[in-house]
Order: C-alpha cells, then sequence, then structure tokens
C-alpha cells in the first residue's frame, strides 16, 4: 500500500542526516486538524463558513453543512476503499469541494495531495503515479481531458471524481467498456458516505497520531521532477494554531482564497487557519478577478505574492499620475505622511502630536478614499511572500496606511517561519522566527530552520531528505543574516549565486528585483555564470510600454519591444540600477525577450516566482549572442 511505502522511504535516513522529528513537547494538546475542524464546525453552527461567488452574488454556506460535507466525503473515501496512507489527488482551482476533500482524506489517515490547476498533462501523469493516488477529484471537463490523454499510464488510479455534471463528459474514455476507471460525480460520490460508516470514520479519527502525513506538497520542479514534501498532521496542526495566535484571528475576519490550495501558503491560510478561528474564506471565481473580487469582499486579512501587489502600485502610480494641480499635490503629500508614520510605527516608536495630526488627516482626505478603491479599508493584516519584495514597493503601500508585512518560509517548513507584526518591522528584513522556531546562519552564508514545523521528509527520495538536513537543521537555500535584534535578512539563493569566470559570487535577487522597479520592466533574469561580466534577460509590462508609447507619441502599430526610445529607457534603467551596485555587479549588456513569462509557459511558477533555469536554457542562444561581441561591454 502506499502508506507503507512512504512510511519506509520518508524514515530510511537516519536521524540527524534525514528527517525531522516531531517536537514531543510542541505537540502537547495535538488534535488532528480534520478533528479541529469538525469542533469549529460544531462551535459556530450556523454562523457562514465559506463563501462561493455566483452569477450575481456571493452565496455562503455554513460551519454546520461544512462540517457534515467533511464527514460525508470521509465516509465516501472509506466506502471507496481507501486506506491509511493512500494518496487522494485533487485538480482543480481553489473551491469548496478542493478543501473538503483534503480534510475528508486527512480524518480517515489518508493523504490530500494537490495538482496545480495549470499542470500539463505529463506533471499529472507523474504526481498520480509518484503519490499512488486511488482517487482523484477533479473540478471541470477541460481538465479532465487533460487526465484522459494519460489514461493508460496510469497504474494506481481507480475513481474520478468529477465537479461538473457527469453527462458533460459521458463519452468520455473513462466510462468506457472496459475501463479500470470509475468517473463519478461530486454529488453522486457522497451519497456513497452513508451514516452506517460513521462508527468506522470515528475508529479512523480517533487513531490519528501528530506524525501522520497530513498532506504532500508537490514543488514546482525547476531543475526536475516535482519533489513531493510530506507535512504532517503535527506540523500542520502546530501552524495553524501558531498563525490564528499570532494574527488573532477569530470568526469575524474574512480572506480571499485565489492562491493555488496546491501551493502550502494557501492551504494554512483557507485551510487550516479558518480551521482553528472560524474565519470566513472566499472563494474566488478565478484569479482574473481578484481586484473586483477584494472591492465585493473586503477582506480583514489578505496576503499577496510579490507581483499582486507590483501589478496593484502600478495601477495606484498610474491614477495618481493623471491627477494634476492640488489634488495631485495632496496625494503626494499623504503619501510621505504615511510613510513617515509607518517608518516609526515599524520600529514602535511614538509618532509625535504634530504626525499624528496630518496622519489623521491624511487618512480621511486621501488613505480611506484609496484603501476603499482597492477593497482593502478593512484590512487589519496584509502581508507578502512566496518570493522577495522591492523595499520601495513597502514603503509605498505604507504610504497609503496599507502596511505590507514581509513573511518568509518554504513548503518544508509548513508555510512560514517568520513573520513581521506591527512595532516590531523592518523594511528590507522578513521579520522574527515564530515562536516555537530557531535559526542559524551557516559558515557559508546560508539559513537555516528548526522547529515543530519542519517536514517528514521527501516522499520516495531518502537521498533527498537527507541532504536536506544539516545535523536537524534545515537547509533553506537562502543565503542571509540575522541581525542582533534578531531580524532576518535574505540576500539570494544559494543555487542561483552567479560565480563569474573571475570567481566573484554575485546574489542576482536584489539587482532583479531592483531591475523590476523601473516602469517598463515585468521580470528581468540576471545572468552571467562562468562569464566575466553580468547580462539581463528583460520582459516589458504590456500596460507601462503602451502608455510609454503613448506619451512618446510612438505610433500604436509600430514594433515597441526594440524601439529604440524603449531600448534607451531601458538602458536608462539600468544604468541607475548600476549605481547602486559594486562594478562587479554592473549589467552590462541586455536583451528583451520576444513573449512575456508565464505560468502555462513553464517559465513561472503557480506562485509567479521565475523559473531562472527554464528561462537560460530557452534563451540560451539569445544570451550568448550576449556575449559574442565582448569589446563592446
Amino acid at each position: 500500500m502506499a502508506n507503507q511505502t512512504a512510511h519506509a522511504t520518508l524514515a530510511a535516513a537516519p536521524p540527524g542526516e534525514g528527517r525531522a522529528h516531531p517536537c514531543p513537547d510542541a505537540m502537547q494538546g495535538f488534535v488532528p486538524p480534520p478533528q479541529v475542524l469538525l469542533d469549529t464546525a460544531r462551535r459556530l453552527g450556523s454562523h457562514p463558513a465559506y463563501h462561493v461567488r455566483g452569477a450575481d452574488a456571493w452565496q455562503s454556506t455554513s460551519w454546520q453543512a461544512y462540517g457534515e460535507a467533511v464527514r460525508q466525503a470521509a465516509r465516501a473515501l472509506l466506502q471507496l476503499g481507501v486506506q491509511r496512507g493512500d494518496a487522494v489527488a485533487i485538480l482543480g482551482f481553489n473551491s469548496p469541494q478542493w478543501s473538503t476533500m483534503a480534510f475528508a482524506a486527512m480524518a480517515i489517515g489518508a493523504t490530500p495531495a494537490g495538482i496545480y490547476w495549470t499542470s500539463s498533462s505529463q506533471d499529472i501523469a507523474y504526481i498520480l503515479n509518484h503519490s499512488r493516488a486511488s482517487v482523484l477529484l477533479v473540478d471541470d471537463p477541460k481538465r479532465l481531458h487533460n487526465v484522459e490523454a494519460i489514461e493508460p499510464e496510469l497504474l494506481h488510479l481507480k475513481t474520478v471524481v468529477l465537479l461538473s455534471p457527469v453527462e458533460q463528459v459521458a463519452s468520455s474514455p473513462l466510462n468506457a467498456h472496459g475501463s479500470r476507471r470509475h468517473l463519478m460525480g461530486w454529488d453522486q460520490f457522497l451519497s456513497l458516505g452513508t451514516p452506517a460508516l460513521e462508527r468506522q470514520l470515528g475508529e479512523r479519527l480517533a487513531s490519528l497520531s501528530p506524525a501522520d502525513i497530513g498532506t504532500l506538497i508537490y514543488t514546482s520542479g525547476t531543475t526536475g521532477p516535482a519533489k513531493a514534501v510530506a507535512l504532517s498532521q503535527g506540523n500542520l496542526w502546530w501552524m495553524g494554531q501558531n498563525m490564528t495566535s499570532l494574527y488573532e484571528v477569530d470568526e469575524r475576519d474574512r480572506m480571499l482564497s485565489y492562491l493555488p490550495l496546491a501551493h502550502i501558503a494557501e492551504q494554512m491560510g483557507s485551510m487550516h487557519n479558518q480551521a482553528h478561528s472560524g474565519l470566513g474564506v472566499y472563494y474566488a471565481r478565478s484569479i482574473e478577478e481578484l481586484g473586483e473580487h477584494l472591492k465585493e469582499v473586503r477582506p480583514t486579512i489578505f496576503f499577496g505574492v510579490p507581483r499582486v501587489w507590483e501589478k496593484m502600485q502600478a495601477g495606484i502610480e498610474a491614477k495618481l499620475n493623471e491627477a494634476t494641480g492640488t489634488k495631485a499635490r495632496l496625494a503626494r503629500w499623504a503619501l510621505g505622511v504615511g510613510q513617515r508614520w509607518h517608518e516609526l510605527d515599524h520600529a514602535g516608536q511614538p509618532c509625535g502630536p504634530w504626525l499624528g495630526l496630518q496622519m489623521s488627516l491624511a487618512r480621511r482626505l486621501i488613505h480611506g478614499k484609496v484603501q476603499a478603491a482597492l477593497g482593502l479599508d478593512r484590512a487589519r493584516f496584509l502581508s507578502s511572500g512566496a518570493a522577495p519584495i522591492h523595499p520601495d514597493k513597502l514603503r509605498f503601500f505604507a504610504g497609503l496606511d496599507l502596511p505590507v508585512r514581509e513573511l518568509y518560509g518554504q513548503s518544508e517548513v509548513c508555510g512560514p517561519s517568520t513573520m513581521s507584526f506591527p512595532g516590531s518591522t523592518r523594511v528590507g528584513s522578513v521579520g522574527k522566527a515564530l515562536p516555537g522556531t530557531e535559526m542559524r546562519v551557516a559558515t557559508d552564508g546560508e539559513l537555516q530552520v528548526r522547529g515543530p514545523h519542519l517536514f517528514q521528509g521527501y516522499m520516495g527520495s531518502p537521498g533527498a531528505t537527507a541532504d536536506a538536513f544539516d545535523d536537524g537543521w534545515l537547509r533553506t537555500g537562502d543565503i542571509g543574516h540575522i541581525d542582533k535584534e534578531g531580524y532576518v535578512y535574505i540576500t539570494g539563493r544559494k543555487k542561483d549565486i552567479i560565480i563569474t569566470s573571475g570567481g566573484k559570487n554575485i546574489a542576482p535577487a536584489n539587482i532583479e528585483s531592483a531591475l523590476m522597479e523601473a516602469e517598463l520592466i515585468e521580470h528581468a533574469v540576471v545572468c552571467g555564470d562562468n562569464r566575466h561580466y553580468l547580462t539581463a534577460l528583460l520582459t516589458l509590462d504590456a500596460q507601462a510600454l503602451r502608455a510609454f508609447a503613448a506619451h512618446a507619441g510612438l505610433p500604436s502599430d509600430a514594433p515597441l519591444r526594440n524601439h529604440p526610445r524603449v531600448l534607451a529607457a531601458l538602458q536608462g534603467a539600468i544604468d541607475q540600477v548600476n549605481t547602486t551596485q559594486a562594478r562587479v555587479a554592473h549589467v552590462r549588456k541586455f536583451a528583451v525577450l520576444p513573449q512575456a513569462l508565464s505560468i502555462e509557459g513553464g517559465e513561472l511558477t503557480p506562485t509567479l516566482k521565475v523559473k531562472r533555469k527554464v528561462v537560460i536554457d530557452r534563451h540560451a542562444a539569445l544570451l550568448d549572442s550576449l556575449y559574442s561581441t565582448d569589446g563592446a561591454a
């Protein structure tokens, strides 16, 4: 069975060289995550648990109904013969059924394995076979077709549950005569979970322990097949209660679920934080509608990856640039006041009566209006993570009285290891270690972490598991430092460090972040490994490019990507960044890529991080051309 395989491979590495062991003291009071959810459902009863966007309005479902759906789905999995340790795969955009199926699997000791909705058929086949999933939940016929395309390759899959009406896919190969699979709709699946199985469900729930695997998080796999990060039920419980306590979250709070649920950040927020706190989750209809959803939902807690904040800032600045006269001067004044006020607040220092009075006036005249236009006027905690964010972006939002606080972590630590909070925030730092978490800097500058949130290992990869640890400390792969007050700073990725032909070690992340501050640049990939100077591959922001062309009087039908005016502006931006860097870190040449980077194209992860190796490999010829005339550098 999958359970036996998973636990055997995870335990293959010796202690201190392989997986971390759950901290007994930290697990005192352990309650299995699905039991946490069921307890909250009983406590809150008719109170709304989640909301789904219908054609005209958001439709609510009570906690009582949510809890019963989890129980029914768990009983249905039992009826299908799902055993402890078996994997239950979930493919689709965020939905209540996604979370319901995941909690149902955990409730019977099975393991949910999320699959990004952007995954190719090959990626789907890999995860289904690697996890040995016997059940798969799919959200729509389009993604079902991706599964059908690889049907002969699937070794363990027995049942496919489709959220859309099965009648839409009556001709599916999964329904063909002689097929080894069984295709059913969601309602049909739930009908299998009869009350007669409730006793067996109770026994499974009662037998759960902190060491049982609670979820599999498949990494992006930029350099090879994705690794399956095995997080225990103890990991999920500890982090869920920690986040709920630190954020002081309760049922009055609300959040928008829009980042992929296959990613640990979204699972912790809209599943486990919700289960502990009772907060209301609003499931986005699509990521493209995020802006409209924010204005409708007005969340109290909002987590955004850096690209979300960058797009939001670009939209605000476009409006500010349109303002003239008194309105423009008032807006810029309010930004300055907000930045000064929050600089003191971040440090836990009093602002003084004069600045306090100005801040009160700025909030009334400018800040409140901008916040309402964004849908963030009720937000009390805003955060950014999954990738570095430029400090200037944080200062910009602070100027609007929207302090965005950085956090830092990995899938291997069940989400965050550090957080920033009011009164203890430093712009440029990712905050301090969570309570119960330790961090250190290794001799080579790598940050290392240990604590009760460390994963159990990479399923099926004992060698990779052993390599991930240094005497019980997780090797994060990030280069950074910790100051005397405990604030953590990230300066680059260990694997991304560029070593020039002259032997200089250069971290590209900060250079790339600075380049992307330029109005025209959407993404920047700095290159130079084994070369004697740095170059950059750039993509352009379409909206900013159109605005630039209009302002410069360029014809709308002109080829803009390599227009001399555009290239001159890009060179100016690079020259400006170079003034902030040591000479060895100057970007000497650049090229504009013909297309934007995308998740679908395989250049971005689902959380919008650039896959550096993919971009560099795909554009190797273009990159070589930048070094073909070295005399011009």
